[in-house]
């Protein structure tokens, strides 16, 4: 008989909706018990990387949440891990992937709900597939309506025209969008090689992982996906398989506000130096 595989998840949090949180929280947990109890899962751990600052004493809301009734765990084991400053998005998830050994690590966003049924997906068609070493799910927004977040390389008019040109203007290059969203392939309940994954769910053969090193230290904030997605096809494929479910509330970085739009241009500087610009 095979042995059940292991499986961590890290959550990096910075000032989070407590709320939301703690359904996300409680999705995995979920999402962890169904695979257990269909023998697919064995032991697991979960980090949620605090990414401060914080006062001296201070006890955070994600302690808190932690510790009062807001939650049910289960028996999942969960650790805080505390962070003196911001460390940004990619350092903060490199915190846990340094500390982890299990067969297999989900990189999530304190602000997705799984299905139930989402990592045993996972799990099965990682084990079918051993080439494959990143996944990426079938994404729905608050609403129920499908969100396009796997993408072809970007090129910087496609940014853009995504982040900041007027509705009447994108209508006029919406297939063009479309087809940097993937939607022509997208719509589908066939599994498909993807060259961009979102971080919000990053599903990672953890060997494969680690060999990257994770997240580069060069990117704060945006873009830090796509330049892991960018390494990962170099020494293994990148699957989408809509078989694995989850909903994103994310909003789009340039509706929040100046400091995050000159974070999303300085990283797609660092992004195209590093990966080779595209205009058009």
């Amino acid at each position: 008989m095979s042995r059940s595989s292991t499986l961590s998840v890290a959550i990096v949090c910075y000032r989070p909706d407590i709320s939301l949180l703690s359904k996300t929280i409680e999705s995995v947990n979920a999402a962890i018990g169904y695979a257990q109890d269909r023998g697919e899962l064995g032991e697991t751990a979960l980090w949620l990387i605090d990414n401060g600052p914080h006062q001296e004493g201070e006890t955070t809301d994600i302690t808190s949440l932690l510790r009062g009734e807001r939650v049910q765990l289960n028996g999942v084991p969960v650790e805080v891990i505390r962070c003196e400053e911001n460390l940004g998005y990619g350092r903060g998830h490199n915190l846990a992937i340094r500390r982890t050994s299990k067969d297999y690590h989900l990189i999530l966003n304190p602000d997705v709900i799984l299905a139930e049924d989402a990592l045993s997906q996972a799990l099965a068609f990682m084990g079918a597939h051993s080439d494959v070493g990143l996944l990426a799910p079938a994404v729905t927004g608050e609403d129920g309506a499908p969100h396009y977040l796997c993408k072809r390389y970007p090129a910087v008019f496609d940014l853009l025209l995504r982040g900041f040109a007027p509705r009447a203007v994108q209508r006029l290059f919406r297939k063009r969008l479309a087809y940097y969203e993937m939607r022509d392939v997208l719509n589908t309940a066939t599994a498909l090689d993807v060259p961009m994954v979102s971080g919000s769910f990053m599903f990672f053969r953890r060997p494969v992982l680690s060999k990257l090193g994770g997240f580069t230290d060069d990117l704060f904030l945006y873009f830090e996906d796509f330049d892991l997605s960018q390494r990962t096809r170099e020494i293994a494929r990148t699957a989408y398989v809509p078989a694995v479910r989850i909903r994103h509330f994310g909003g789009n970085a340039a509706k929040k506000g100046m400091a995050h739009v000159w974070m999303f241009i300085k990283s797609a500087f660092i992004f195209y130096n590093k990966h080779g610009w595209r205009w058009w």
